[in-house]
């Protein structure tokens, strides 16, 4: 068997700094017809597990803590028995979700974590958030980037703890360095390629965002 990637697409908010929208985000279950991890977990459990099936979740992989990644990212993790990873440098932002519930453990710049005989490279890509993770699958030629990079540029920084030239510094640095015909898969909207989005550099820059 061999590892691929499942879509949900689930509908909720998204609130953060007195504001509050409605949002579509995209869930990513990379892994085989045995195992599986998630990445992310937004609004709906029963609609994640409709991907998942009878799999075993090895991990819920939170690319960032913003409650419109995580808001049910506990009750799937009792649900599964799967730990919840985030990077410590967004455990302030998991706080504001969820105060009273830790997350499962740490996600660190180099480490793998491993599925269905394949790896997923951990990237730090703050900027959106201090915390912010994307996942770079060699073997599917891939990579998950929340919402760091999008088709059509960074993710926004226009809030708290967010910082438009760390976004830009992580996408340069450890987003369009991967083969151009990697694919974006993202927290929202439409797939694109790094090759597609290396080319605007520029234009992020001269707009501001």
């Amino acid at each position: 068997m061999s590892a691929r990637v499942d879509r949900a697409v689930t509908s909720g908010t998204f609130s953060l700094d007195g504001q509050t929208f409605d949002v579509d985000n995209n869930v990513w279950v990379v892994g085989d017809d045995r195992e599986c991890v998630v990445l992310d977990a937004p609004h709906d459990v029963e609609a994640i597990l409709r991907v998942v099936g009878e799999r075993q979740v090895r991990a819920i992989l939170a690319t960032h803590a913003h409650d419109d990644h995580v808001r049910v990212a506990p009750a799937l993790a009792h649900v599964t028995g799967a730990p919840v990873l985030l990077h410590p440098d967004d455990r302030v932002l998991w706080d504001l979700v969820h105060p009273d519930v830790p997350p499962g453990g740490d996600l660190r710049h180099g480490m793998t974590v491993e599925v269905a005989g394949i790896g997923l490279h951990v990237l730090h890509t703050p900027g959106h958030s201090p915390g912010a993770c994307s996942f770079h699958a060699p073997a599917l030629g891939a990579v998950f980037t929340g919402d760091t990079l999008f088709a059509g540029g960074p993710g926004a920084t226009g809030r708290s703890y967010s910082d438009f030239g760390t976004i830009i510094d992580s996408i340069r640095s450890r987003l369009l360095t991967l083969p151009p015909d990697t694919v974006v898969h993202t927290g929202h909207g439409d797939d694109t390629t790094v090759g597609a989005e290396a080319p605007h550099l520029q234009e992020w820059l001269a707009r501001g965002h």
